[in-house]
């Protein structure tokens, strides 16, 4: 591997013409250039510069070894550039992470603004459950995870991390038209006994919360389906396959054949974006915390505010 300070003192001497300009451009001595070239001629296993009246000049090695070594320069220059900008130019990556419910809605509108806004940002996003993205925060492993925090059942987020609010949501019960209970606008959970329930997989924070949500009812709740993705827990419902908790900012229009009711007690979450404490004014991350409050603002009209 070529020594960087070689790789200099070759382009120098390029740049330049001579050992001795190449030296005062460098502020060394001329003898500590020569000894530079010295050492990196041994480096290629090739002559790179040949007697040329009382100076010298590259030879045909010398010119090709230059030419990479002027790149060299010019990137490391470039890196040094973008590190010193680093807190006050948006560039380099942004890992985001995103629950499902949210990828669809508040995701596309966020990474269209990052891109326009801010080009040079590389904005990469995973899908993922608070339990997989909070702990990639906290390790490093994702700048931003945007998370839900259920009123009824509050997540604790670890004291490495801050989270700031962008909106509240509700989640409706869905049921088959033909339920008993389809005909009501608003329905107590605990009266809904007679049916089974769709539910996200078994272990993840959805499916837990579904069954924590039925049985603070009384309801111990006989699973019937588990699907990941609302839409598809949405077909079920409508084929009589059973109930489920869907949250509005996933329902969309909810198909024929499901009824859709308010809960007693109301069922909110309200979902945040969670960075690492003392990294959210970085300049890549508050891009993204001003992306994310900007999509949000169609649903919702209050301010964020931090969550402690």
């Amino acid at each position: 591997m070529f020594s960087f300070d070689r790789m200099r003192a070759l382009h120098a001497v390029a740049q330049h013409g001579s050992v001795a300009a190449a030296a005062a451009s460098l502020h060394v001595t001329p003898s500590g250039v020569s000894q530079q070239l010295a050492k990196l001629e041994r480096e290629a296993g090739q002559a790179l510069l040949e007697p040329r009246g009382r100076g010298v000049r590259l030879t045909r090695a010398g010119r090709v070894l230059a030419g990479h070594a002027g790149r060299i320069l010019a990137q490391v220059a470039q890196a040094r550039s973008d590190l010193e900008l680093l807190n006050e130019e948006v560039l380099g990556p942004l890992r985001l992470g995103a629950i499902p419910t949210t990828v669809h809605a508040l995701l596309p509108p966020t990474l269209a603004t990052l891109a326009a806004q801010h080009p040079r940002l590389e904005v990469t996003l995973r899908e993922g459950e608070a339990e997989q993205t909070v702990p990639q925060v906290v390790a490093g492993d994702l700048d931003v995870a945007v998370v839900e925090i259920w009123a009824d059942r509050p997540t604790v987020l670890p004291p490495t991390v801050t989270a700031t609010a962008l909106f509240s949501d509700v989640a409706d019960l869905a049921l088959p038209s033909t339920h008993r209970l389809a005909h009501r606008r608003a329905v107590d959970l605990a009266e809904v006994d007679d049916v089974p329930w769709i539910a996200w997989t078994a272990g993840s924070g959805c499916h837990e919360w579904l069954l924590h949500v039925l049985r603070a009812q009384q309801v111990e709740p006989r699973i019937s389906c588990t699907v990941g993705g609302y839409p598809t827990q949405l077909a079920l419902v409508a084929g009589n396959a059973g109930a489920a908790l869907v949250p509005r900012l996933a329902r969309g229009t909810p198909p024929a054949g499901v009824r859709i009711l308010t809960t007693r007690p109301a069922l909110s979450r309200t979902i945040v974006a969670v960075c690492r404490v003392g990294e959210e004014e970085h300049a890549g991350i508050q891009a993204a915390l001003d992306a994310l409050r900007a999509a949000s603002a169609r649903f919702t009209t209050g301010a964020a505010q931090p969550v402690r």
